[in-house]
């Protein structure tokens, strides 16, 4: 289970174990924002969301979006193929790797495994297979208050 990590102005930071969100109530770097009711983890109610006492500059985050990474393409899809519709558990990409296409937000789209053998080494007009939605880089905010 995860917990949301929020600034002391209220902005999504980012999200760690129910473990470190108990760390972080013990050594009172954060407060109970919101909590399971009637769940308890020794004296602390158990954390869905957890606000920082101090404020932490974010000057990085509007520099650029998040790091590309293969959970974040599947979840940025909603873990459904971008061929067919169907649950994915691939990502493939648009220009393939041995063309020169790289591990990028727009380059790469979740696909189920039938999908992605079908397209193989090809770009999708090669294969004849379009496109249901078009990749994009995700912004700070879809990734953290999903």
């Amino acid at each position: 289970m995860d917990v949301l990590v929020l600034n002391a102005d209220f902005g999504p930071l980012h999200r760690v174990s129910l473990r470190h969100a108990v760390r972080m109530l013990v050594r009172q770097v954060a407060e109970v924002h919101e909590a399971r009711p009637d769940r308890l983890i020794g004296v602390f109610p158990m954390p869905t969301v957890v606000r920082l006492v101090s404020y932490v500059v974010t000057r990085w985050r509007h520099s650029r979006g998040p790091a590309w990474s293969r959970r974040g393409v599947l979840e940025r899809d909603h873990r459904a193929c971008a061929y067919c519709g169907r649950a994915a558990s691939t990502v493939d990409h648009v220009l393939p790797r041995s063309r020169g296409g790289a591990n990028t937000w727009l380059n790469t789209v979740a696909a189920c495994g039938r999908c992605n053998q079908r397209k193989g080494d090809r770009t999708p007009s090669e294969a004849h297979m379009s496109l249901r939605t078009a990749p994009s880089v995700p912004t700070w905010d879809a990734v953290y208050l999903r």
